[in-house]
């Protein structure tokens, strides 16, 4: 073996070793923890491991939440087990280590708060890996990615617009993210899907253990065609808390989060707010003001100056895609042929008579226009076919009365 070789199984080796112990430590420690992810960027993930396991750390809760689970198991054997439960499913585990790690997951750094006292708003640091199940590497897959996120409880209106958002954002080359849940999430990724697009669901249990379960044959779509991804190892249960801490991490892989539908208490609510706090665009569809399921959205638009109200592709494609390239159209009535004629035309069609000819000072009298300018623009009108001369007078044409 020569020199070379030697160095790069040894790298190999080292990152085999990391890839062990961060599977591990997501095991032992719910993701986010401020406190692991401290410990695992000073001492690297294998020597964060061992001090955990020996008990290596001050007291307090990082050591309190290790000991728990390091009663009922080893978390190597724990890893290793469920780094071959993850091969025989056709998954694989995603390190920071590994060229295909979302580099923009690292963003979430700037926002846990050590002085936050919901623990959702504190551990909100990156993960210490994902679980992947699908064919498409993770960063390319995430790179042009919008989430689009919303209630379980979803209206028809709301299914209608997910379902649009989806398909129009995948038929124009970019990734739809969600949850995965009832309602909007799923209508989202359904557009994705039917428009050949890519989608993603963030899971908050294991990428074998769809959830709801009617979602099943969803998600093996997803799994063919796009990507599921979690922090929690196979067999993984969705504990509720669990949903929220997921939520950072759809906010922080993409380039954006539009919500659709969300009651008063949502947790779309909580994604939009974590891409608020990264700076990333957040958007926000209307609905009917006698809609609970509109009520959240309505809240933020009102509540948070960024948050941005859109009502279709075009719109979201402009918060999130490159200055100048996806600029949304204008919306605009339908074009009628006086639009083009100049202010003083308009006012001499908009002072004649509807259904009679009228002379050209009667016109210049009810129009408030001088008399020598009616003279000069009313064979103008006749040549364009507003209007048609008549018994030394002029009289309005059906293009005139449009």
């Amino acid at each position: 073996m020569t020199d070379r070789d030697a160095t790069a199984t040894g790298s190999k080796t080292t990152v085999e070793d990391a890839r062990l112990a961060r599977a591990a430590l997501t095991w032992l420690v719910e993701p986010g923890n401020r406190d692991l992810y401290a410990l695992v960027s000073a001492d690297g993930p294998s020597r964060a491991l061992s001090r955990l396991a020996s008990g290596d750390v001050p007291a307090g809760a990082l050591r309190g939440a290790a000991e728990a689970r390091l009663r009922t198991a080893d978390p190597w054997q724990v890893a290793t087990a469920a780094l071959a439960k993850a091969e025989r499913l056709g998954a694989r585990l995603v390190i920071p280590e590994d060229d295909e790690w979302p580099a923009r997951l690292d963003d979430l750094c700037q926002i846990g708060s050590s002085g936050a006292e919901n623990p959702a708003d504190r551990d909100s640091l990156p993960p210490l890996c994902l679980w992947v199940r699908g064919p498409w590497p993770l960063a390319e897959a995430l790179e042009r990615s919008v989430a689009v996120v919303g209630a379980r409880a979803a209206t028809s209106y709301g299914l209608h617009v997910a379902t649009d958002l989806g398909y129009g954002l995948a038929e124009r080359g970019w990734t739809v993210v969600s949850g995965g849940a009832y309602g909007i999430d799923a209508a989202a990724h359904r557009g994705a899907l039917t428009a050949g697009g890519i989608t993603v669901a963030v899971l908050a249990c294991g990428v074998d253990r769809p959830y709801p379960a009617s979602n099943t044959g969803l998600f093996d779509r997803i799994a063919e065609r796009g990507l599921l991804i979690s922090e929690w190892p196979p067999g993984a249960a969705p504990f509720r808390h669990r949903f929220l801490i997921r939520n950072r991490v759809i906010a922080a892989a993409t380039k954006g989060t539009v919500v659709v539908e969300a009651s008063a208490r949502s947790g779309a609510k909580q994604t939009v707010g974590r891409a608020l706090r990264l700076r990333r665009p957040a958007m926000a569809v209307p609905g009917p003001v006698t809609s609970a399921m509109s009520v959240g959205c309505h809240e933020l638009l009102r509540e948070y100056p960024d948050v941005r109200l859109v009502t279709g592709v075009p719109q979201v494609l402009e918060e999130v895609g490159r200055i100048g390239d996806d600029l949304a159209p204008v919306a605009r009535g339908p074009h009628r042929p006086r639009d083009d004629l100049d202010a003083t035309a308009s006012a001499l069609l908009d002072a004649m008579p509807r259904r009679r000819t009228a002379a050209l000072e009667e016109i210049a009298a009810a129009a408030g226009v001088d008399l020598r300018e009616v003279m000069r623009k009313l064979p103008m009108l006749a040549h364009l076919g507003f209007v048609v001369e008549r018994d030394g007078g002029y009289a309005l044409t059906a293009k005139g009365l449009q």
